[in-house]
C-alpha cells in the first residue's frame, strides 16, 4: 500500500515537473507582462473568479495597463487604459468575435455550433438581430412590451380593498416576476389554446431561474448533467419552445418569427435544438435586462431627489402626450420620440448600470499580429484573448468622482440634457459607459432593453405609491459569480411596498 502511494506520489511530481517545464507559457519579447499562475490549466482563473475587479486592479499596480494572465488554459491580453479602448477596436480585422460567442452559447444552451463556417446553418445571427431590433420592428416590439407590462400591472377589475391595500414583496423578485412575464409576451406571444396559460408561465419562470442559476457554470465549461434541476429546466424551456408550439401563439415578435423561417430552411437542427436557439434570444432578452430593472427602481427609490426628478419628468411627458393616468380607462401609450426625450429617466439607468455592469469584453487573434495603442505596441499571439473590463472604468474616480455613490444627474449637464462629456487624465474619452460591450460586440439588443426599463419605470411611477420598508437600507452587495456576464444581480433582495394611486 505504501508503495502505491510513493509510486502515484512520485507521477505526481513528475507531472507537475514537467508542466512546470513546458507548460508554462514564457513570455517573447515584446508581448505584454505575463501571470501563468500556478494551478495547471487553471492558471489564475481561480484568483479571477474571487473578485475579477480587484484581481485586475492587483495587476494593473503591479505591471501597468496592459498585462496578459493564463484563465482556463487560454491567454488573456487585459487592456485597462480606457484611452486605449478606441485603439483596440481599431484592430478589427485581426480579431474574430463570433467565435467565443458561437461556442459559449452552444455550451451554455446545447444546440450545435451556430457559426455557418461549421456547416449546421448558413444563417448571419447577427444580421438578423440588427434587422429585427431597429426600425419598424423596435417600435412593434415597444408597443407590445407596454401593453404587456400594462397588462400584469393593472388588474382588470380592482376591488376597492384591492386598491387601497398596501402590498409587501421583495423587490427584486417583483421586478423578475414582472420584467420576465411581460418579455416572453412580448417575444414569444401568447397561447391562446392553454386553459392554465398562468400556471404554465409561473412554470417558465420557475425553470428559468433554475437554469439561469448554474449559466456562469456552463460558460464556464462545466457539462450541464452535474445540475439536473437545471438541465430538466433547460430541456422544458426549449421543448415550449418548439416550433410546433410557436405556431400555436398569437403576436409573435418579428425577431422570433423571422428566426423561425430561417431555421426551418437554413439550418439542419432537430425541433428540440431550433428551441435551443429561441431558449438563448429569451435568456439574452431577460438575464442582464430583469437586474437592471431592479437597480433603477432600486436606486431611483432610495434616491428622494432622483424619485422627485423622475416623477415630474414623467408627469410632463405624460402631459404633453394627451396622456390620461387611469386603472379603467386606455393604458398608457408613449411613442419612440417620447421614450427618447426622457433625460432624468436615462441618467438614472445609465448611473444605476454604471454601478452594476461587470461585462467583459472579448476578442480572439485570427492571426499573430502587433496590437498598437495608447499605451505602446504588443505582440499577440493566434488564438489569444484581447479583453477589455469596463467595470474598472466605471469605478475610477478620475473619471467618476466620488464612484461608489449613486448619483441620479450623473449623465445631465448644467442645462438638464444628456452628458456625454468624460474624461481620464485630463483627455476627453470616446468610451466612457459600456454596459453592453462595444465595436462589433455590442448588444444588438440594447436599445429595446434600455426602453424597457424606462417603461417599467414610468409605469411604477405612474400608477403606484411606492415606499422602501426600510427607509435607510442598505445598498445589497453584488453577485460576483456573475461577473463578466453583465448586470450582476443583488445578493439578497429588498423589501419595499407599493399601492394604487388612483
Amino acid at each position: 500500500m505504501m508503495t502505491m502511494s510513493l509510486i502515484w506520489g512520485i507521477v505526481v511530481a513528475v507531472c507537475c515537473c514537467l508542466w512546470l517545464i513546458l507548460g508554462i507559457r514564457r513570455r517573447r519579447k515584446g508581448e505584454p507582462p505575463l501571470e501563468n499562475g500556478w494551478i495547471p490549466y487553471l492558471g489564475c482563473a481561480l484568483r479571477f473568479g474571487a473578485n475579477p475587479l480587484e484581481f485586475l486592479r492587483t495587476n494593473q499596480r503591479k505591471h501597468g495597463h496592459v498585462f496578459t494572465c493564463r484563465l482556463m488554459g487560454k491567454y488573456v491580453h487585459f487592456i485597462t487604459n480606457p484611452l486605449s479602448y478606441h485603439k483596440v477596436l481599431c484592430h478589427g480585422k485581426y480579431f474574430d468575435w463570433k467565435k467565443f460567442h458561437f461556442t459559449t452559447s452552444a455550451k451554455a444552451f446545447g444546440h450545435r455550433s451556430i457559426d455557418p463556417s461549421d456547416g449546421h446553418t448558413s444563417e448571419n445571427i447577427n444580421d438578423t438581430f440588427v434587422r429585427t431590433l431597429q426600425g419598424d420592428a423596435l417600435n412593434s416590439l415597444t408597443e407590445a412590451m407596454m401593453e404587456n407590462l400594462q397588462l400584469i400591472m393593472r388588474p382588470p377589475a380592482p376591488s376597492e380593498s384591492q386598491l387601497a391595500a398596501w402590498v409587501t414583496e421583495g423587490m427584486y423578485s417583483f421586478c423578475y416576476r414582472v420584467m420576465f412575464e411581460a418579455g416572453y409576451l412580448t417575444l414569444f406571444g401568447r397561447d391562446l389554446t392553454r386553459q392554465d396559460s398562468r400556471a404554465h408561465m409561473l412554470n417558465n419562470l420557475d425553470n428559468f431561474k433554475q437554469f439561469d442559476k448554474v449559466f456562469p457554470a456552463l460558460v464556464a465549461g462545466l457539462p450541464i448533467h452535474l445540475f439536473q434541476m437545471a438541465h430538466r429546466a433547460r430541456e422544458e424551456l426549449a421543448t415550449s419552445l418548439k416550433h410546433e408550439k410557436l405556431r400555436e401563439r398569437d403576436r409573435v415578435s418579428e425577431l422570433v418569427s423571422l428566426r423561425m423561417l430561417l431555421n426551418d430552411t437554413l439550418s439542419t437542427f432537430n425541433d428540440l435544438e431550433k428551441g435551443k436557439t429561441h431558449l438563448a434570444i429569451l435568456w439574452a432578452s431577460q438575464a442582464n435586462t430583469i437586474p437592471a430593472t431592479f437597480w433603477s427602481l432600486f436606486q431611483m427609490i432610495r434616491n428622494p431627489e432622483a424619485m422627485k426628478a423622475a416623477t415630474e419628468e414623467v408627469n410632463r411627458t405624460l402631459e404633453k402626450a394627451g396622456q390620461k393616468i387611469s386603472l379603467q380607462g386606455k393604458p398608457i401609450c408613449l411613442n419612440q420620440m417620447q421614450l427618447n426625450d426622457l433625460p432624468v429617466l436615462d441618467s438614472i439607468i445609465k448611473e444605476s448600470l454604471r454601478l452594476s455592469s461587470a461585462s467583459l469584453n472579448i476578442r480572439t487573434a485570427k492571426e499573430d499580429f502587433i496590437l498598437s495603442i495608447e499605451d505602446g505596441s504588443y505582440n499577440i499571439r493566434k488564438d489569444d484573448i484581447i479583453a477589455l473590463y469596463p467595470q474598472l472604468m466605471h469605478l475610477d474616480p478620475d473619471i467618476y468622482p466620488d464612484p461608489l455613490t449613486f448619483k441620479y444627474d450623473r449623465y445631465l449637464d448644467e442645462n438638464g440634457k444628456t452628458k456625454t462629456t468624460f474624461y481620464s487624465n485630463g483627455l476627453k474619452l470616446k468610451y466612457y459607459y459600456m454596459p453592453f460591450g462595444s465595436g462589433a460586440t455590442i448588444c444588438p439588443g440594447r436599445l429595446f432593453a434600455v426602453y424597457e426599463i424606462k417603461q417599467f419605470l414610468i409605469l411604477m411611477l405612474s400608477y403606484f405609491e411606492l415606499e422602501l420598508v426600510e427607509s435607510h437600507v442598505k445598498c445589497p452587495p453584488l453577485d460576483q459569480s456573475r461577473a463578466g456576464l453583465g448586470i450582476l444581480p443583488p445578493l439578497n433582495d429588498i423589501k419595499f411596498k407599493y399601492k394604487f394611486k388612483h
